[in-house]
């Protein structure tokens, strides 16, 4: 499979339209086929052979970071179906001889090559213990595309996406190596300082990110906090610096 990682993902629209003879869907249904049908980058994923869009968020937020490098270790957070972890293994060389990534769902998630799959939630206690039994050693990059199943109520729903960014950026802390760097999925909104407050004591750089991939209607955003210092202690204060999206 190839990954052209550059640039939009280039072609046209087919600006298709969901008849409206189907009274069976929803509007918000046929709005989401609709898109679907119409998004470049859901049809370049399956001509690339990519399990998901996703995968060209990560793609181009690492062709402009460089935070995927040969031989690293990686664990995938939210990893199904597994967009982000096939673009791991083309970055890192991972492979059933020698697997350095390891990915992590309650949802299902077929197997990959070069990648150990824990089909768990990350919120059970042993899971921690699990993804670093599977990878084999410390982490060289955390990787969390984990986003809270929504409401529909959009603070909630924001809310309970920060929190599972806490609970992967203290993962992260706890078992980066040295240098090693944080990348996660956060939603535009106002509850987030006591997560960038972790992330500036803990890393020498922390940005905000919106990848092309990613709709300009949609309030993603992913938070990279590269240079891992290790663990601060509690009286430390931030010395990280953090920019704007770019």
């Amino acid at each position: 499979m190839s990954a052209k990682g550059k640039g939009g993902p280039g072609g046209r629209s087919l600006n298709a339209h969901v008849k409206r003879g189907r009274k069976d869907l929803k509007p918000s249904s046929r709005r989401w086929i609709e898109r679907q049908l119409n998004d470049p980058y859901v049809q370049r994923a399956k001509a690339e052979g990519y399990r998901s869009r996703a995968a060209y968020k990560l793609i181009e937020i690492d062709d402009k970071h460089r935070i995927l490098k040969k031989g690293d270790r990686v664990v995938d957070l939210g990893a199904a179906p597994g967009g982000w972890s096939q673009v791991a293994v083309q970055r890192t060389g991972s492979n059933d001889a020698d697997r350095r990534i390891a990915a992590i769902d309650y949802l299902e998630m077929d197997e990959l090559p070069g990648v150990a799959v824990l089909k768990k939630d990350f919120l059970d206690d042993d899971a921690p213990s699990a993804l670093l039994g599977a990878l084999g050693g410390a982490p060289d990059v955390v990787l969390s595309d984990m986003a809270a199943p929504t409401i529909g109520h959009r603070a909630t729903d924001h809310m309970r996406t920060m929190h599972l960014g806490e609970i992967a950026a203290d993962f992260a802390i706890s078992v980066l190596k040295p240098g090693g760097h944080f990348l996660a999925k956060t939603f535009q909104g106002g509850t987030e300082r006591a997560l960038l407050d972790l992330l500036k004591k803990n890393f020498r750089t922390v940005r905000h990110i919106k990848p092309p991939a990613s709709r300009d209607e949609s309030v993603e955003l992913f938070i990279l906090a590269t240079g891992f210092k290790g663990r601060a202690r509690v009286d430390d204060t931030a010395d990280g610096r953090e920019s704007g999206d770019d």
